[in-house]
């Protein structure tokens, strides 16, 4: 048999290729339309990104009080004018959260062109003194910055005396609830306004209270929490059976030993 024999045709050839050509068509439209789909995706991407119509325009502080906007948005790692979709949201709700005054943050955007961040701010209930340092702490007792005396932001706020600055690092949860029945006793406390104002709440090693009044520092040694009411019913009764003058010279009351019994200590003359 000759070589040219073995040669298919060239009607077997043309349905061989006509048959390859058919089952590859599938294929070479899928890889069509992929590169179709990834050629409109970059120049969507490229579009949306370096678009001035997706520049940011707006960016709005919610749930401002203690913080001003404009420190909130100078503090952001963000500006007007940078791309909406460019901007990592996980940075700027990490950037939020530095703030010491910042308990928890949040950011989206809306589209096309403001960002929006979302922050709830620490409340500050009582100063903390730890150590020679003064914290603000919130109503969770949990000491969250350290207080600036002069900005005012101790103000009117109760302090919390006695605290041991090791206690609070090595059992913070503990301490804490402590720092919060020690607010607790102050709550208390004002539910009668005829008692004085106190300032300092101090809380000893053995977690008994005493009170400090605001204007002449009288000592009111409550001690243990336990019997609370009775022992403030007990000063009630020996606050309202003093004088003025007397009053002026009280330098402590002793409710520490009894709920049922008080021993007031006066001011030699």
């Amino acid at each position: 048999m000759s070589l040219w024999s073995r040669v298919p045709n060239r009607g077997a050839v043309l349905d061989a290729c006509k048959r390859t050509l058919r089952r590859s068509l599938p294929a070479l439209a899928a890889t069509v339309v992929v590169l179709a789909l990834g050629t409109g995706l970059w120049f969507g991407y490229r579009f949306v990104t370096t678009s001035q119509r997706f520049a940011i325009a707006a960016i709005r502080v919610e749930g401002a009080s203690q913080l001003s906007e404009d420190s909130v948005r100078a503090a952001l790692p963000v500006k007007v004018g940078e791309n909406i979709f460019t901007t990592d949201l996980g940075d700027v709700t990490r950037a939020l959260r530095a703030n010491p005054w910042i308990r928890s943050a949040s950011a989206h955007r809306v589209l096309p062109d403001t960002l929006v961040v979302e922050i709830r701010e620490h409340v500050a209930s009582a100063v903390v003194q730890l150590g020679a340092e003064l914290y603000l702490a919130d109503d969770t007792g949990h000491p969250f910055k350290r207080a600036q005396l002069e900005t005012g932001e101790a103000e009117k706020l109760p302090i919390v005396t006695g605290i041991d600055r090791d206690e609070m690092r090595t059992a913070p949860h503990e301490t804490a609830e402590l720092i919060v029945r020690a607010l607790g006793v102050l709550t208390r406390w004002r539910g009668n306004a005829l008692r004085p104002e106190i300032s300092e709440i101090h809380v000893d090693a053995h977690h008994a209270i005493t009170l400090r009044t605001y204007d002449r520092g009288v000592a009111i040694q409550l001690g243990a929490l336990r019997e609370l009411d009775e022992r403030l019913t007990t000063f009630d009764a020996a606050w309202s059976e003093l004088t003025d003058s007397e009053r002026a010279r009280v330098t402590a009351l002793h409710l520490d030993a009894r709920s049922d019994q008080v021993t007031v200590a006066f001011a030699k003359d």
